[in-house]
């Protein structure tokens, strides 16, 4: 998201234009403020909510526990990505705690994502296998599932942490959601990997899921028409909303790592500019 702004880059007599990143320093410390205050107050009660009730807790709230608690991670470091724009991307809390940043927003997104995945695993088997899972499955195994997602999230985000996210030789030191230019190529292969487990075997289980749900529901006779159509829209609603905040991002995140590879070797693309401001 931090890459240097962009300068004039001619080959075969093709500039690339300067794109002029002022407008993104108040405009995202405003909005990281707005989903803080609204993000914690509506994770907090939930999660209220949740240990209020702890005795009786099910095993789909589990995985709802555990969505709160990935929240409530990324949102305690939002004041300092706040402090960073508002100061026009300077970093000054250090190289770790850049790190720790946005590791914090990796564990968040993709424990959001497979915990959605383990909960379209669960309805599944509920709605498809209900007498053979009846009983076999307790609280305590989606514990022990929470604990296998979060290890294997914590897994795979590691890597990033190795990478360089700061520039601090400069007087203006940068946090970078990626990595610095000198990197972008390793980082690449690194996010294409990353995107692969992360999130498109998550996306392909859930769409197996809810398909086999929406095909058993379809053929249900003795189900109501109206709550069958209900249940439909459900799922429909269910994919559509993972689709649209899942898959632009990792489209256009790893589209503006290959604009940065292009940069470095003096290669123009009209789309880049683009790419970097939708990122």
């Amino acid at each position: 998201q931090n890459y240097v702004n962009k300068t004039h880059v001619t080959m075969n007599n093709t500039s690339c234009p300067h794109v002029n990143y002022v407008f993104k320093g108040r405009f995202l410390s405003s909005v990281y403020l707005l989903v803080f205050i609204i993000g914690l107050v509506a994770n907090g009660l939930g999660l209220k909510s949740l240990l209020q009730n702890w005795m009786k807790l099910k095993i789909i709230n589990v995985f709802v526990l555990n969505l709160g608690l990935a929240d409530i991670l990324y949102l305690l470091t939002l004041p300092f990505l706040v402090v960073y724009n508002f100061k026009k991307s300077t970093w000054i809390f250090g190289d770790a705690f850049c790190k720790i940043t946005r590791f914090c927003f990796n564990l968040n997104l993709y424990g959001s994502i497979g915990f959605l995945t383990c909960i379209s695993v669960y309805r599944y088997l509920a709605i498809v296998h209900p007498v053979r899972v009846k009983g076999r499955i307790t609280v305590t195994h989606s514990v022990a599932i929470s604990v296998m997602v979060w290890l294997l999230v914590g897994v795979q985000s590691l890597p990033d942490m190795f990478y360089a996210k700061t520039n601090e030789g400069n007087t203006s030191a940068k946090c970078y959601h990626t990595t610095t230019g000198a990197y972008v190529e390793d980082y690449l292969k690194y996010s294409l990997g990353w995107t692969l487990t992360g999130f498109c075997i998550p996306f392909l289980i859930m769409l197996g899921c809810y398909g086999h749900i929406a095909l058993v529901l379809w053929t249900m006779k003795r189900t109501d028409k109206v709550q069958k159509q209900r249940g439909l829209k459900l799922l429909f609603i269910l994919i559509l909303l993972f689709s649209v905040c899942y898959i632009p991002y990792h489209v256009v995140k790893n589209l503006n790592l290959w604009s940065r590879v292009l940069d470095k070797q003096m290669i123009c693309r009209k789309w880049s500019n683009r790419v970097y401001i939708a990122h």
